[in-house]
């Protein structure tokens, strides 16, 4: 089974029914002038014209109709096919894809199959599909346009820089600037600046192990206060964040660290980068 086959012919069968619908327009037209000017002899045959298409047009609907209901939808996803065609189609369009059935990371998506009901959850967004080049395409779309957003990587580290201050603080550490050695996880700076779940709505997981993903791959050493830091992963894996680097190679990051700006990183500059 493979959504392809049953959509080329639909595709051609809906040019028919397109076809139909611009003679229809043009019958129309001519229905309209025959009926002002007064010519019944050609409105009638209009009339008859038109009746006739509207006949074909109906049998169109109804081939339409029966190709739609005859194709398994919910067996194509359950059955695996959906997702075997899906990691094809990642391969073909250069999409980055890793999971297992029925949950994927696409990076920056989180993507979620729900083949008893047909729809696919790219993050929490609910996208009913049942075609896997489509929601390929969706996802290649989507990640291009985020791309294209602008982005101020300085704020952004200045916005982490001060998440990881305070939580240090909140968490009996001491300030940053004057600790040493102080790795907090991203996971939990993302909660602190996310304190509330409809701020977490507005600014998904997946939206801040993005914007991790542009800092690191980023040419910034430095915060507005001349500290350097660094990312690292976490012990525990379930702390890290998956993301892809500028040469679309995966990343595991769970931890960063700020250090005074008399100190270098283990590592030496470029650690952080």
């Amino acid at each position: 089974m493979d959504y392809e086959e049953f959509y080329q012919p639909f595709k051609q069968k809906e040019k028919s029914v397109a076809d139909n619908l611009k003679r229809q327009h043009t019958v129309l037209k001519s229905v309209s002038k025959n009926a002002s000017k007064g010519d019944l002899k050609s409105l009638v045959k209009d009339l008859n014209t038109m009746d006739s298409l509207i006949s074909e047009y109906k049998s169109y609907l109804e081939e339409l109709r029966a190709q739609a209901e005859g194709f398994d939808g919910k067996g194509y996803m359950l059955n695996g096919e959906f997702a075997r065609q899906m990691l094809s189609a990642c391969h073909d369009m250069g999409v980055d894809v890793k999971g297992d059935y029925p949950t994927y990371e696409m990076f920056p998506f989180k993507v979620k199959i729900n083949g008893g009901d047909q729809d696919i959850y790219i993050n929490k967004r609910r996208l009913p599909c049942v075609r896997p080049q489509y929601l390929i395409s969706d996802i290649k779309k989507n990640k291009e346009r985020l791309m294209k957003e602008n982005f101020n990587t300085a704020a952004f580290l200045a916005e982490l820089a001060d998440a990881y201050d305070k939580l240090a603080i909140l968490d009996g550490k001491g300030a940053s600037s004057a600790s040493r050695n102080t790795k907090l996880l991203l996971k939990d700076i993302y909660k602190y600046i996310t304190p509330m779940q409809r701020f977490r709505r507005d600014y998904e997981l997946q939206n801040f192990a993005f914007d991790i993903s542009r800092l690191y791959s980023s040419d910034i050493e430095f915060t507005r206060d001349h500290r350097r830091f660094i990312l690292g992963p976490a012990r525990n894996q379930s702390q890290n964040l998956r993301i892809l680097d500028k040469n679309g190679m995966e990343q595991l990051l769970g931890t960063i660290e700020f250090f005074p700006k008399e100190e270098e990183p283990p590592g030496g500059p470029a650690a952080n980068i």
